[in-house]
């Protein structure tokens, strides 16, 4: 789903939970040539994901479905020929062929491609005379050639446009099936949809669904149309650049709540400078007069900043369990202290898929050279971190509690013995025990997570490796 779609999504949902309303799911499938296999489940597991569920729509059902428009056929063409019938829509019999001329021609003068109203003035006796003869035709809505059609927008205010520049849309395509403009004038009319929130692609569009819901004599829903997220000052955010697909972020290590979060700020700003919401906070903060008529630019450091705090803010015990698939992807022990290394891993937490290279370490020690050892701001040599494990080893084999607490009490009460500065031991131990230059968690951090067997056998190995290419 595309983070715009999720958007649009999100802000429905926070209005109609925030005034105790309705969140309806429907599925707009009138456009075959678009139909992609397996997109509804895209939609339900999505929003399912997100914690946006809805209160009506095709799988669970309510007083006015069903919720899949291609399920709602019949319906749309009685519909269409009621318009017929007092004077607001018309057949059109015009070919295919004779549309691309006509749309070749007026891009020749410059026009914007339209129809030119060719059958709106056919007699009833043509029209009926091509019915029988079984030509191919569409239903157009009959707009207006003067005066002006206008309608309020919650963030746009009232907007006015000439009927003269309104095209003649159609209603039923050829194949019988309903565009989508006038299937969703139906759908949203005949279940009670009293609030639309929506891009703003579709305010040039609004008019004419107006005109329809006046000519049916129906009540015209609250529009609520939002601006564009942008990839910067002058390209929206697009398909064709990648990244803009919820998936996207998720498989790149953001956290779910985290993505909601920033996308509701895409556009809508809170009252006061809080930045962070859960869902539910989302619902009782949100206004529509906060959304902004600007368009928003998505800001990929913002959202990673943003998932840092919500990873770092969670509890040890829902932290544990949102990491615990990462670490697995390169960590298949399972006798070392999960509890520790969640410990470790959430103050330096930012992306979850981060996660999987700070922990490699854990299952084997990945190959290094001895210039690891060297630090110039622990002053560390592979001479003196030698010294250091030599030190260490005896210690910790004649310690039975491998608890963090008791080992760092001892090995701190050995450094101050030998009268060093602490990373003059604790660098060389991580050093050995890890053989990489980052890790979660310092060297006595990261001896209780492996445990007293395997922190000896590396230290070990880690004075082999420093003694095959260092003469004391």
């Amino acid at each position: 789903m595309h983070i715009g779609n999720l958007r649009t999504a999100l802000y429905a949902y926070l209005l109609a939970k925030k005034d105790g309303g309705t969140f309806i799911l429907r599925i707009e499938d009138t456009d075959q040539n678009r139909y992609v296999e397996g997109a509804t489940d895209v939609i339900y597991d999505t929003l399912r994901a997100c914690g946006l569920n809805w209160d009506e729509g095709p799988d669970i059902g309510g007083d006015y479905g069903p919720y899949i428009q291609s399920e709602r056929m019949g319906l749309y063409k009685d519909y269409a020929k009621k318009l017929v019938e007092i004077g607001k829509a018309y057949y059109c019999f015009c070919t295919k062929s004779r549309m691309e001329t006509l749309h070749e021609d007026q891009k020749a003068n410059g026009e914007t491609p339209h129809y030119d109203r060719h059958c709106r003035d056919l007699s009833a006796e043509e029209v009926q005379k091509l019915l029988s003869s079984g030509a191919e035709y569409v239903i157009r809505q009959k707009i207006p050639t003067d005066g002006e059609t206008s309608f309020n927008d919650i963030i746009y205010g009232e907007i006015k446009t000439p009927n003269k520049d309104l095209d003649d849309q159609i209603l039923i395509k050829a194949d019988g099936m309903p565009t989508y403009n006038f299937a969703n004038v139906v759908d949203d009319h005949l279940m009670g949809i009293t609030h639309i929130v929506r891009g703003n692609e579709y305010l040039s569009s609004t008019p004419k669904y107006n005109l329809l819901y006046e000519a049916f004599d129906w009540e015209i829903p609250v529009y609520i149309h939002v601006e564009h997220i942008m990839r910067d000052s002058t390209h929206k955010l697009s398909k064709r650049d990648g990244d803009a697909y919820f998936g996207d972020f998720v498989k790149k290590g953001f956290y779910i709540p985290a993505i909601i979060n920033y996308i509701a700020l895409l556009g809508w700003a809170p009252k006061g400078e809080r930045e962070i919401f859960t869902l539910s906070e989302l619902i009782k903060e949100f206004d529509v007069s906060g959304i902004s008529k600007s368009p928003a630019i998505f800001d990929e450091v913002k959202m990673k900043a943003i998932n840092a705090e919500w990873l770092r803010a969670l509890s040890h015990d829902e932290f544990k369990t949102v990491i615990i698939p990462y670490i697995k992807e390169t960590v298949k022990r399972e006798d070392i202290d999960f509890d520790l290394l969640a410990d470790c891993l959430q103050p330096r937490a930012e992306l979850l898929t981060d996660i999987p290279e700070k922990v490699d370490f854990i299952d084997s020690v990945p190959e290094y050279k001895n210039d690891l050892y060297i630090s110039k701001k622990m002053k560390t040599t592979p001479e003196s971190s030698l010294d250091a494990l030599k030190m260490l080893l005896p210690l910790l084999e004649n310690t039975d509690d491998f608890s963090f607490d008791s080992i760092h009490a001892k090995i701190m009460e050995k450094i101050t013995e030998a009268g060093v500065k602490n990373g003059v031991i604790l660098f060389p131990l991580r050093t050995a025990l890890s053989g990489k230059a980052m890790t979660p968690g310092g060297g006595t951090e990261l001896a209780a997570i492996l445990g007293k067997t395997e922190t000896i056998k590396r230290i070990k190995d880690g004075i082999a490796h420093i003694e095959a290419e260092v003469t004391i």
